[in-house]
């Protein structure tokens, strides 16, 4: 979101640009009632008031401390996983909901010992050694980069979470939204290319 935020300021220095990290229906309401004019979103569906273009589809990892059991491997199964201790999403979050239905797809089960609302909260007791987590790779990236975390990849890789860009169906952009929308879309072909 940084590199975005840099873009856009680069390329619109009159126009403003508030990130506000909410929770999914947070989220959805803003952007419904109008108050804010686009929203990025895991898992949104389209509805009669709101559109949900295809953003991103992000692979989604396991994440341990550098310190745990299968910190030295690049890949993983889900069967490496069974009966592990797991920090979670909250349960009413269709990204949870998502990694339920993986992980029971693949007869696995784990011990869910703490679960958050946002993935700052879970890197960071994964990282104290709370338990393993699944989340998307990209936003690990740094903290595996620092030593903090260990991003392995789930193999094979068939766990990803659709980010979408939300809207109003019959808003009408001003110039400085519609050059945000241009530059999510060029970040859409750089992390596609």
């Amino acid at each position: 979101m940084a590199q975005i935020e840099s873009q856009f300021a680069a390329r619109y220095p009159e126009g403003e640009l508030l990130v506000s990290y909410l929770r999914p229906e947070r989220v959805w309401q803003a952007v419904e009632e109008d108050q804010a004019d686009l929203g990025l979103m895991s898992y949104a569906e389209s509805s009669r008031e709101v559109v949900a273009l295809p953003w991103r589809e992000e692979e989604m990892v396991v994440t341990v401390a550098p310190a745990h059991r299968l910190a030295g491997r690049a890949k993983v199964k889900p069967a490496d996983l069974d009966k592990d201790l797991f920090v979670a999403f909250d349960d009413d979050l269709p990204i949870q909901k998502e990694i339920e239905r993986y992980l029971r797809e693949n007869k696995v089960t784990v011990e869910v010992v703490l679960h958050f609302d946002n993935i700052q909260t879970i890197k960071e007791a994964v990282a104290h050694g709370a338990g393993i987590s699944i989340m998307p790779e990209r936003v690990i990236r740094p903290d595996a980069e620092q030593g903090r975390l260990v991003a392995l990849r789930l193999e094979p890789a068939t766990l990803f979470r659709p980010v979408r860009i939300v809207h109003r169906r019959r808003k009408v952009f001003n110039e400085v939204t519609a050059g945000l929308i241009g530059i999510l879309r060029e970040q859409q072909k750089v992390n596609a290319a």
